[in-house]
């Protein structure tokens, strides 16, 4: 299949790698002061500096510095929650899922990550799922996991790009979470799968474009403004519809939540 080059960002919005911020030495005590009082000292100096700054400026300071802690936050939840985003719980985005289908069910899960979705369909659903990721890192901890919750039975995985690499069988559902947005040839894709897979549903969760105020703000501040930098789209309703459309799928139950869009999408 053709595949188009990945999209890659203005150099107005490039972020910036850890690498390449500047380096700060903090005062002892304020390391010692502990997070409440830290988060209070250097809350201060930001707005000291924010004030100095002409206010267009200071909006690009301020969504910059934004955008670079929603990434940090990400990191330290993932650290501080045993390696698995607490958003899996927070957010309860498993139920979605799960209460989409049932025992009767052959699920593949492109795109799987570390297998914690995969595992929960298996468990609460009794279906047969695969996971397929193309992190033998991702694998070995999804493994794990099915082990230790004595799921092998009907939770297996393959190590594979999904947008190249067939798993073996049909499926009745195709799981994406988190997925399409990582992809360049989306469309494409969906209909690739559903000639390899022969899917009844496909299962999506994306990111919604119009989830918070500051996301068209940074864009018109040439700010970077996605909430990874691989994505390579966010959606709005109106480009997932369009997008489902091209792909000979309409989309089911669709619903926003969580700043994101949850739906069932079934061929025409």
């Amino acid at each position: 299949m053709p595949r188009t080059p990945a999209i890659q960002p203005t150099p107005a919005i490039q972020p910036i790698p850890m690498r390449q911020l500047y380096p700060v030495q903090v005062d002892q005590d304020l390391t010692n002061a502990g997070p409440v009082a830290a988060a209070k000292a250097f809350g201060g100096a930001i707005a000291a500096y924010a004030k100095t700054l002409e206010p267009r400026a200071r909006a690009e300071f301020l969504m910059r510095l934004d955008t670079l802690l929603y990434w940090l936050h990400g990191e330290s939840a993932i650290a501080a929650n045993d390696g698995l985003h607490p958003k899996h719980r927070v957010m309860n985005y498993h139920d979605y899922f799960v209460n989409a289908l049932s025992s009767n069910d052959t699920v593949i899960d492109l795109g799987c990550g570390v297998g914690a979705l995969a595992a929960s369909i298996a468990s609460r659903t009794g279906a047969a799922v695969v996971g397929m990721d193309l992190s033998p890192t991702n694998l070995d901890k999804a493994r794990l996991r099915a082990g230790k919750d004595g799921l092998d039975s009907r939770l297996s995985y393959i190590l594979g790009d999904i947008t190249t690499t067939r798993a073996p069988g049909i499926f009745s559902a195709i799981i994406l979470s988190n997925v399409l947005e990582h992809l360049t040839d989306r469309v494409a894709l969906l209909k690739l799968w559903r000639e390899w897979y022969n899917p009844s549903t496909f299962l999506i969760r994306v990111p919604a474009l119009d989830r918070d105020w500051r996301v068209p703000w940074k864009q018109e501040l040439g700010v970077e403004w996605r909430l990874d930098e691989t994505h390579e789209t966010e959606y709005s309703r109106s480009q997932l519809l369009a997008e489902l459309a091209d792909a000979g799928l309409v989309a089911q139950d669709l619903i926003a939540n969580w700043g994101e869009y949850w739906l069932r999408a079934t061929p025409v």
